[in-house]
C-alpha cells in the first residue's frame, strides 16, 4: 500500500509540467493630451500595440517613444478615461490595419473601423490579411520605370505635367485654390479611361471638417466613383494621434491592391495637417524641436510614407501605387520647411497659383513652377505629338505678354502669338467636376495648336470648344474618338480624319 502511493506520487511528479506564465504588465504614471507615460514595459518594441485597462474598458495605444527607464505611448481614440496607475499590457503586435477587397466603396477611420454606418465591413470574409501600417518600401530591384499613364481628365495636368502609374506628384498652394478639386476630378474621371484597367482609389481626409468629408464622399457616389474608391478618415474632431495614423494605415491599405497586382491611387489631403499632428505629438513626448518647432526626424515622417508608392516588377505582379500628396503653403510661400522636404521627395509638383485663380484661370496651374519628373514616357503617343507644341507656345505668350503689356503696337507675328496664347489659356480652363476624356483633349489640343480656333473670340473660345467635343461625340464617336481611344496614337489617318471634320464643324458653326 505504501509503495503505490509513493509509485503514484512519482509518476505524479514525473508528469508535472510547467504551466506557469509570465506576463510583462506596466502602469500608467503619467497622462495628458493624448499622451500616457509608462513604466515597468522597457520591453516592449517601437509601434507595439499596447491595452490600457481603465475603469471603463480598454483602450488601445501605441508605443512611441522608447526611453530608458519609461515608454512614452500616443493613446488611440478617447483618453479622457485614462487615469494614473492604470494597467498596460503590452500585445506583442506592431500596430496593423485589416486589409482586403471588402474595403471598397467604405468610409473608414485610420484603424478600420467603419464610418459610414453601414454595418461591419468583413462580416462575410473568413481570412483574416493584417498589414503592418509601416512597412518597408519596395527595394530598386523590385521596382519597374513609370511609363503607363494615369489620366486626371484636367486638360493642363494631362497636357503638361503628366502623371504615371507608380509616380509621386505633388499638389501644392494657398488654402482654397482647388488642391482638393483637382484630386476628386482625378477620381472621378478613372472610369472614363477605358484603355486600362480603373485603379482603386483611396482618399485620405486628415483634419478635414466632417461636413467637407461627407460632401466629398456625397460627390463621388454621385460620380459613380465610390464603386472603387476607399475614404480614411481622420476628421478635425478626432485626436493627433488618428492624423498621425491616417495616411500609413491608408498607405497599407493601397500596398495591399498593389501586391495584388492591381492599380491603386492614393490621395494625401493634406500632409501639412499630418505634419502638424505629428509635431504636436513630438513636443507632448519632450522631443528636441528643430526649424519651426518641428522634430528633427519630420523629413524621415513624409519620405518613409511616400517611398512605398512604386510600380512593381512584372516578377512582383506589376502592380502600382500611385500617390498625389496635398501640401498648403502660406501665401505662396514653396521655400517653407514642410513644402521643400515634400517637393524633394516627390516626383515632380503641381502648383496651383492664387493669382490665376483670382483671374478666373481654373484650375490655376502654374505651367512655369509645375513640373513632372516622369515626363512624357508616362504619355499616350498622341497625347505627346500635340502637348509638346502646347507648352511652346504658352512659354511663347508668357514671355511675349511680358515683354509687350506697355507697347502701344505690335507687328503682325507678336500678335498672332498672343492671340493664339489667349486661345489656349480659354481652351486649357475647366470647371470642377468635369473631367475630359483623353481623347477628347487630344481633339481640342490638336484644333487650337493648328489654327481652328483662331477667328474665335478668346471670351467665346469655351463655348465653341464644348461645341467641337459634343459634334465629335455625335459626328465621329468610332472613327476619330474611339480610334484614339484604342491605339493611343494619332495616326496620319486619324489626323487627315479630323482636319475633315474641324472643316465641316466650321462650315455648319459659322453658317
Amino acid at each position: 500500500m505504501h509503495d503505490s502511493l509513493i509509485d503514484n506520487l512519482k509518476k505524479e511528479i514525473e508528469g508535472f509540467k510547467r504551466t506557469l506564465k509570465t506576463e510583462m504588465i506596466g502602469h500608467v504614471i503619467e497622462v495628458g493630451d493624448g499622451i500616457a507615460k509608462i513604466s515597468g514595459i522597457s520591453g516592449v518594441g517601437a509601434q507595439e500595440m499596447l491595452l490600457i485597462t481603465t475603469h471603463t474598458g480598454e483602450v488601445a495605444g501605441i508605443a512611441f517613444n522608447l526611453e530608458e527607464d519609461l515608454v512614452g505611448a500616443i493613446i488611440l481614440g478617447d483618453s479622457s478615461n485614462v487615469r494614473e496607475g492604470d494597467v498596460v499590457k503590452p500585445t506583442g503586435r506592431v500596430l496593423s490595419v485589416r486589409v482586403g477587397e471588402s474595403l471598397v466603396g467604405r468610409v473608414v477611420d485610420p484603424l478600420g473601423n467603419p464610418q459610414d454606418g453601414r454595418g461591419p465591413i468583413f462580416e462575410d470574409v473568413t481570412e483574416e490579411i493584417f498589414y503592418s501600417v509601416e512597412r518597408a518600401a519596395p527595394s530598386v530591384i523590385e521596382r519597374e520605370s513609370v511609363r503607363t499613364p494615369l489620366h486626371t481628365g484636367i486638360k493642363a495636368i494631362d497636357s503638361m505635367v503628366p502623371i504615371g502609374r507608380g509616380q509621386r506628384e505633388l499638389i501644392i498652394g494657398d488654402r482654397q485654390i482647388g488642391k482638393t478639386s483637382l484630386a476628386i476630378d482625378t477620381i472621378i474621371n478613372q472610369k472614363n479611361d477605358t484603355r486600362h484597367v480603373t485603379p482603386i482609389c483611396i482618399y485620405v481626409a486628415i483634419g478635414q471638417k466632417e461636413s467637407k468629408i461627407a460632401k466629398i464622399v456625397a460627390t463621388l457616389k454621385e460620380a459613380g466613383a465610390m464603386a472603387y474608391t476607399i475614404v480614411v478618415s481622420a476628421p478635425a474632431s478626432s485626436p493627433a494621434s488618428l492624423w498621425f495614423l491616417a495616411p500609413y494605415s491608408a498607405t497599407a491599405i493601397g500596398e495591399y491592391f498593389m501586391e495584388q497586382g492591381q492599380d491603386a491611387l492614393i490621395v494625401y489631403d493634406d500632409l501639412s495637417k499630418h505634419a502638424w499632428a505629428y509635431r504636436e505629438l513630438s513636443l507632448l513626448l519632450r522631443r528636441p524641436p528643430g526649424r519651426e518647432a518641428y522634430p528633427g526626424d519630420i523629413f524621415y515622417l513624409h519620405s518613409r510614407l511616400l517611398e512605398r508608392s512604386a510600380r512593381l516588377s512584372k516578377e512582383r505582379g506589376g502592380g502600382s501605387l500611385t500617390a498625389l500628396p496635398i501640401i498648403e503653403t502660406q501665401l505662396g510661400d514653396v521655400s517653407a520647411y514642410i513644402p521643400t522636404n515634400v517637393i524633394s521627395i516627390t516626383d515632380g509638383q503641381i502648383y496651383l497659383e492664387p493669382e490665376l485663380f483670382y483671374q478666373g484661370i481654373r484650375p490655376a496651374v502654374n505651367a512655369g513652377l509645375s513640373v513632372s519628373r516622369v515626363g512624357s514616357s508616362a504619355q499616350t503617343k498622341a497625347m505627346k505629338k500635340v502637348a509638346g507644341r502646347l507648352r511652346l507656345e504658352l512659354a511663347q505668350f508668357r514671355e511675349l505678354a511680358a515683354f509687350t503689356q506697355f507697347a502701344s503696337e505690335l507687328d503682325e507675328s507678336t500678335r498672332k502669338r498672343i492671340d493664339r496664347g489667349k486661345v489656349l489659356i480659354q481652351v486649357l480652363k475647366q470647371p470642377e467636376l468635369n473631367p475630359v476624356p483623353f481623347e477628347q483633349q487630344v481633339v481640342l489640343f490638336y484644333a487650337a495648336i493648328h489654327g481652328y480656333f483662331d477667328s474665335i473670340p478668346s471670351e467665346e473660345v469655351q463655348t465653341y470648344s464644348n461645341t467641337l467635343l459634343r459634334y465629335m461625340e455625335s459626328m465621329h464617336k468610332e472613327d476619330i474618338l474611339g480610334a484614339l481611344l484604342k491605339s493611343g496614337e494619332l495616326s496620319t489617318d486619324i489626323e487627315e480624319k479630323m482636319k475633315s471634320a474641324f472643316n465641316d464643324f466650321s462650315a455648319t458653326a459659322h453658317s
